[in-house]
């Protein structure tokens, strides 16, 4: 019996970032979950999973990984690439309503927490040999004020803790967890990120044979470069 190829799960799937990691894990046989709003589930194909998904609601993430296993099995790579940000005044971040933060928080945290849950229990059960990696899509907020975005400053921050926190918890198992933030040269925050160059390493990171620097801060062309934390408003 031929080997089952193996599963990239991908939670939020923009035309951005999510669409180039589909690309580049697909192009290197990997089959792919991809789980969005906006997806139709007609669309799927023999390769690709569509999975309509609302992660603002949690159970949505636990059905996006029971669909996936069904279909194409274990998820041996799962990256979590949704973000969700309610704008306030600058000089007023206690403008933002506690519903908006509430919503904001479970899917920038509470989601991500519970796929990480699904991925360490799908983990258990991959050989030693599969890449076995959670990846969260991050940014600079979890070290630098960025005013109108608290609600995501609080949702990177959380984020970034319970990365960190898994990167060393099970490193040993073989496991591999990281925050990914893409910046400029000169360490500075990339608005405009590229997609491409976080498919890229996404796949080195999921490849590589131990846990690195959970905190992967990268820069287009370059991979990951280590910054002083910035710990500033970047007004």
């Amino acid at each position: 019996m031929a080997a089952r190829s193996p599963v990239v799960l991908i939670l939020g799937a923009g035309p951005n970032i999510g669409q180039a990691v589909a690309r580049t894990f697909a192009s290197k046989g990997y089959k792919v979950g991809l789980a969005a709003r906006s997806l139709k589930e007609a669309d799927s194909t023999d390769k690709q999973l569509n999975i309509p998904s609302d992660f603002s609601k949690t159970e949505d993430v636990v059905n996006a990984f029971a669909k996936v296993k069904e279909v194409f099995g274990i998820p041996s790579v799962v990256v979590y690439n949704v973000s969700a940000a309610s704008f306030t005044p600058a000089d007023d971040p206690f403008a933002l309503s506690l519903a908006d933060l509430s919503r904001d928080t479970t899917i920038n945290i509470y989601s991500a927490f519970v796929a990480a849950q699904q991925a360490v229990s799908g983990f258990a059960q991959l050989p030693a040999s599969a890449a076995r990696t959670f990846i969260y899509t991050g940014n600079v907020l979890n070290v630098s004020i960025l005013p109108r975005f608290l609600s995501q400053g609080i949702g990177k921050s959380g984020a970034a803790h319970m990365i960190w926190a898994a990167a060393d918890a099970y490193k040993d198992r073989g496991y591999k967890f990281y925050y990914a933030d893409e910046r400029k040269p000169d360490g500075s925050p990339k608005y405009r990120i590229d997609g491409d160059a976080h498919a890229n390493l996404y796949w080195e990171l999921a490849h590589g044979e131990t846990q690195g620097p959970w905190m992967q801060t990268f820069v287009t062309g370059v991979g990951y470069e280590k910054f002083d934390t910035i710990y500033a408003s970047l007004a």
